[in-house]
């Protein structure tokens, strides 16, 4: 899935999960031992563990079941929110609304 996803060469923070082993020959790859530290420098997976605290709690809070088929416009949602959430709900608002110009999901489309 890595590989499909993440250019070669990209520098990737991870824990030491056995998922991720065996990337260092295509990725600068940096592990965290959470065991030992949670940050190291630059290197640490917090970012990531915030995002998907915040999505978790969204589903559980606000939106309380999501279909599958649907799981990544959710996501693209969450992403959207996590990387502009330094800005205010106006400005968000307006930035979404301008990436949505000439851009049309009708319901049939959403409920495939």
């Amino acid at each position: 899935m890595i590989r499909r996803n993440v250019e070669s060469g990209a520098i990737l923070y991870t824990d030491e999960a056995a998922t991720f082993r065996g990337l260092n020959a295509d990725y600068a790859h940096e592990v965290i031992n959470h065991s030992e530290e949670y940050m190291r420098g630059a290197v640490h997976t917090n970012g990531i563990e915030s995002f998907w605290a915040n999505f978790k709690q969204t589903i559980y809070g606000t939106l309380h079941f999501v279909m599958p088929w649907q799981l990544d416009r959710y996501l693209d949602d969450a992403t959207f929110r996590f990387n502009q959430r330094k800005i205010g709900d106006g400005e968000r608002f307006a930035l979404a609304l301008a990436q949505a110009d000439g851009r049309r999901l009708t319901y049939k489309e959403l409920t495939q």
